[in-house]
């Protein structure tokens, strides 16, 4: 036992003793029932006084951390104080990625979090996140409502609510839904935290390990990770112009007979194609004769800046196949996470179920404004505001895209929702873009995460056109053109040195 004293030292020696000793046991360095030298062989080894000695352990037995035993000699005392103290100082950090499940250990994507977090710097210019322009909330209507409301029905807005929603809202919404011929009772309607929730209501309520579920490729990263997180196969059937290839559909029905198929035919994310109607009968048709239901999420239908407007799937759908989702995140306020589902009323049921262990219900003061906010007629008033703002905007960014076709950037010209969809030039590393954009202070969402498969898509990225003001967007895609122009010419640079550098001997 090594024990270093120093004579000169002010501090008493058997203090410096008893320290020593103690801090070997505190650090584990001596553990429960060690047997420590007798005060003599000590005394000796120290070329110290028995006594002083003898003062060291009797301060050490006072704190509880030795004992002296007849016959046995002084030990270490084993009592829960020096275990606790062993324990303290010798823990190993615990590695928490041990006990995930595999299908959360697995699920690395944080590309959403990072989207979300790349919004609102004082610096940044953000396309990536799909959000509202936070400047054309209807904030004065909204404080109009709520000041009523909380004179009249504050208690109940502070109150717990039904885990299927505030009813006279599921009412409203059976109206908002037939006004889109969707003939549903408020029965079938059920409030969630965002349609997100309905999406993982759906992964939890009918997908187990090995379950295949189809997908448009490209689609909402969102739906594509909650699936995995099920444990299932997420497999991609490509899009057309007028929406998924139903050929390939058909046989990808037939060789994995999936669970069920999710889509956005409106406004897709993130490629804003529109599914044709003759698509959508065809759909409906492989449904029934392949017994598939169908997953319908339409956040983006109302924001239609044409003439064009083509009923649901849910409003085509005659044998209750599909459960369809929906959110005034993407017309109203993106935070306040206020959505629904209509679908058959057992579906709804266990819904409610799923919603009664997870949250027990949505924020009720939201689902009395947004009740309101629909009652009043302001909703319909609203969606003709942010539609004309946001067709403005979207013909800006699409004007500038234009001006830099010669770069060999090609896109799509969007009819409604939110996002322009780009294909990048040949030899553009997605990888350098994003840093080179990211230094300028601007960003946006690359392809590759809108994938079942991450490392398709590398060629693209889906631009957001809603949530920056006309100055911001001017300035931030033209750097994001500057930044492809200097790799560009750094690409091309690169391959005239290359080319020199062949038939050079290698030395």
């Amino acid at each position: 036992m090594r024990i270093s004293i120093d004579k000169k030292s002010s501090i008493p020696i058997y203090i410096q003793i008893k320290n020593e000793i103690r801090n070997m046991i505190y650090s584990g360095m001596l553990p429960s029932n060690f047997l420590l030298p007798s005060e003599r062989k000590l005394a000796e080894e120290l070329s110290v006084s028995r006594s002083t000695v003898i003062s060291a352990y009797e301060e050490l037995k006072s704190l509880g951390l030795l004992e002296s035993h007849k016959g046995k000699g002084t030990i270490v005392a084993n009592n829960t104080k020096n275990k606790q103290l062993s324990i303290r100082n010798h823990t190993v950090p615990l590695s928490w990625y041990q006990f995930f499940d595999l299908n959360v250990s697995s699920a690395n994507n944080h590309d959403i979090i990072d989207i979300i977090n790349s919004v609102g710097g004082p610096q940044n210019i953000s396309f990536s996140a799909g959000i509202a322009d936070p400047n054309l909330h209807p904030l004065k209507d909204i404080v109009k409502l709520q000041k009523d409301l909380w004179k009249n029905c504050g208690n109940d807005m502070l109150a717990y609510i039904s885990s299927y929603g505030y009813y006279p809202l599921r009412e409203s919404l059976s109206r908002l839904l037939k006004s889109r011929n969707i003939m549903v009772s408020p029965k079938e309607i059920m409030i969630l935290s965002g349609s997100m929730q309905g999406i993982d209501f759906i992964g939890r309520a009918f997908l187990s390990k090995g379950d295949v579920v189809i997908v448009e490729e490209p689609t909402f990263m969102s739906a594509i990770e909650l699936f995995k997180l099920s444990g299932a196969k997420v497999i991609g059937v490509p899009m057309e112009n007028d929406g998924m290839n139903l050929d390939v559909l058909e046989i990808l029905l037939n060789k994995y007979k999936p669970k069920f198929l999710y889509t956005v035919p409106t406004f897709q994310n993130p490629t804003s194609i529109v599914m044709s109607l003759e698509k959508r009968y065809k759909l409906l048709n492989l449904a029934y004769k392949y017994q598939l239901p169908i997953i319908e999420d339409d956040p983006y239908s109302e924001l239609n800046y044409g003439n064009t407007y083509l009923p649901s799937l849910k409003a085509l759908d005659k044998y209750d196949y599909v459960i369809y989702l929906s959110t005034f995140s993407k017309t109203m306020f993106s935070g306040m996470r206020v959505g629904w589902t209509a679908a058959p009323i057992q579906v709804i049921k266990k819904f409610a179920l799923l919603k009664q262990m997870t949250d027990l219900h949505v924020n009720t003061a939201s689902q009395y404004i947004l009740d309101r906010f629909l009652r009043e007629g302001l909703y319909e008033d609203h969606i003709k505001l942010i539609c004309k703002e946001y067709m403005k905007k979207k013909d800006l960014m699409l004007s500038i895209l234009e001006r830099n076709k010669s770069l060999g950037i090609s896109f799509n010209l969007p009819k409604g929702g939110y996002y322009i969809w780009c294909k990048l030039p040949e030899n553009i590393s997605q990888t350098q873009l994003l840093l080179k954009c990211s230094k300028e202070g601007v960003s946006y969402a690359p392809g590759n995460v809108f994938y079942p498969e991450g490392s398709d898509g590398k060629s693209y990225m889906r631009l957001n056109y809603t949530f920056e003001n006309a100055k911001n967007i001017n300035i931030g895609i033209n750097k994001l053109m500057e930044a492809i122009a200097e790799l560009l010419e750094n690409t091309s640079s690169s391959t005239v040195n290359q080319d020199n550098c062949f038939g050079k001997p290698i030395i």
